[in-house]
């Protein structure tokens, strides 16, 4: 087996260690030693991009925001997804400056360099505050920053899940909007939450891997009731 490689660490403002390692061909960023991602298992971060946009319907020039970076993979599955609209627009809010560099450096070539397409935009700060900082509203708000509905990262990724968050969330996308939630496990206590915040919800299972075996993972997919925004 090929030694584990400590490529880099951080600390959080919550006080956790950030650290993302490689062992061979393999990356993975852990936060406290609890896996967050690995390069080896990003199909369900791709089907989070690729379920949103079918959501759209083929809507012209999207304007999405993409909450957590990652590894740059639902990026990449995004711009995919959307082809050659030249008019798409694609936010990417991402806490941690570290995550921002680690893309446009050793992680790059994971996912192509998604970066380093011009309709990419990468905000470097929590996504909640990106999102109420824009002042036109989103096509579709794309959450992947903790393992499920429930802070991990950050503690300050709580209010996001909250109904008052959530409810800031649904104001912030057009008419026919969606907002898609990735989450390691299902959560039907968080889906209630959602139907209460006036979203329609879709559960998504998808794999982890591409292998299509094993670990699946869930995709909360929520539309605003008709003229609730």
């Amino acid at each position: 087996m090929k030694p584990l490689e400590i490529l880099d660490c951080m600390a959080t403002p919550d006080g956790r260690e950030l650290v993302l390692y490689k062992q061979g061909d393999l990356f993975s960023i852990q936060i406290d030693r609890y896996d967050l991602m690995s390069s080896r298992a990003y199909a369900s971060e791709e089907a989070l991009a690729h379920l949103t946009i079918a959501e759209l319907a083929g809507r012209k020039a999207p304007r999405l925001i993409i909450g957590g970076l990652g590894m740059g993979y639902t990026v990449r599955a995004a711009l995919d997804a959307v082809g050659e609209d030249p008019r798409a627009e694609i936010i990417v809010a991402e806490v941690f400056p570290a995550v921002i560099t680690w893309n446009r450096q050793v992680l790059g070539g994971l996912a192509g360099h998604p970066l380093d397409d011009p309709r990419v935009q990468v905000a470097e700060g929590d996504v909640a505050d990106v999102v109420a900082g824009e002042s036109r509203a989103f096509d579709a708000i794309l959450l992947d920053i903790d393992n499920g509905p429930q802070a991990m990262t950050l503690d300050s990724n709580e209010r996001i899940y909250q109904q008052r968050g959530l409810s800031r969330l649904r104001r912030a996308l057009t008419p026919g909007g969606v907002l898609a939630i990735w989450s390691a496990d299902n959560d039907p206590r968080f889906a209630d939450r959602l139907r209460r915040t006036e979203f329609e919800v879709t559960v998504h299972r998808v794999h982890a891997r591409n292998a299509k075996r094993g670990r699946r993972h869930v995709i909360f997919m929520a539309r605003p009731r008709s003229g609730k925004h």
